[in-house]
């Protein structure tokens, strides 16, 4: 007797949604738009006689039958693309799929990829710097790189290296901030925040042990990138994560604003889908990328940075 299977797309359509608590974001993820995710999924619970979602104004949530259901279709999904990527490929190039933060991947990742191509030119890789959650083996992702505290137990996760903060903004801007005393005093100044940050100006200022300065008003951007760039123009100040910050230091385009240098909580590290280490291509770019950040790692150690700025009010 054949299986009886609901409609394969709805399905799928059903567990983006699921995972991301929005049709908006299953439609951006999948390729197609908001109401063919939404019209999908009627199709799906109609053929199912229940009702997956509970559809309020600006809230999506999973009724009890839908919260039943998800993990089931989640992992039917995990399964196949697993059973996929662990299918014997004869093919002569293949393609690593990395997703990486976007400020990583700028000033870290895709600078040394030219390196990994001489070395291996039959290996393509490819880099999302999306900042959705990604599911392995779902999302069809090789490796990840993230910014944690720890490796989440369960998933095969590499340390690369880690980060230290120091607030950063241009030489003209800092000399604005300078008192009678010839101290930076910080609550004089723009605070530059990355909202997406997991350690930013509250992170710094509990380091340095500083309690008079407001860290919650400034200006506020989504990635690294843009805050670096607003406080080189003289907008305010940043927080800088070394050693990915050292360029713009050494070519003086930014200068630390404000001692000290606060060592960071949390660390890059590299996750491996499952099946990873099956293939000889992921072996050998895992294997690389470790290095990489071993070498990098060496050549930035903790006390390499003494702060020359003018101590931060206290």
């Amino acid at each position: 007797m054949p299986l009886r299977l609901p409609p394969l797309n709805s399905l799928r359509f059903f567990e983006a949604a699921a995972r991301h608590g929005s049709f908006k974001l299953a439609a951006a993820e999948l390729n197609v738009t908001p109401s063919a995710v939404s019209h999908g999924i009627v199709a799906l619970e109609e053929a199912l006689g229940v009702a997956l979602f509970m559809r309020e104004p600006r809230k999506l949530s999973l009724t009890s039958e839908g919260q039943l259901y998800f993990p089931y279709i989640a992992e039917a999904f995990s399964l196949i693309a697993l059973g996929t990527q662990r299918l014997p490929d004869s093919r002569t190039h293949r393609t690593i799929s990395v997703s990486c933060a976007p400020t990583l991947a700028v000033r870290w990742l895709v600078p040394r990829l030219h390196d990994f191509r001489a070395r291996w030119p039959g290996i393509d890789v490819s880099v999302d710097t999306s900042r959705r959650q990604v599911g392995f083996p779902i999302d069809g992702f090789d490796f990840g790189i993230r910014l944690s505290r720890g490796p989440v137990p369960g998933s095969d996760w590499s340390r690369l290296f880690g980060e230290r903060l120091v607030p950063v903004c241009n030489a003209a801007y800092r000399a604005t901030l300078v008192d009678a005393h010839g101290h930076i005093d910080l609550r004089r100044a723009t605070l530059i925040h990355v909202d997406t940050a997991s350690e930013d100006w509250q992170a710094w200022l509990d380091g340095a042990g500083i309690v008079d300065v407001d860290a919650v008003p400034g200006l506020r951007f989504d990635t690294i990138q843009l805050a670096l760039e607003a406080a080189s123009t003289g907008m305010g100040i940043a927080i800088g994560r070394r050693p990915l910050v050292n360029r713009e230091l050494d070519a003086g385009t930014l200068v630390e604003a404000a001692a000290p240098t606060v060592e960071a909580k949390t660390a890059y590290w590299l996750v491996s889908a499952e099946g990873a280490d099956e293939r000889p291509d992921l072996q050998a770019f895992k294997r690389w990328l470790l290095h990489e950040a071993k070498a990098f790692d060496d050549q930035h150690p903790v006390d390499d940075a003494p702060s020359s700025a003018a101590a931060a009010s206290r």
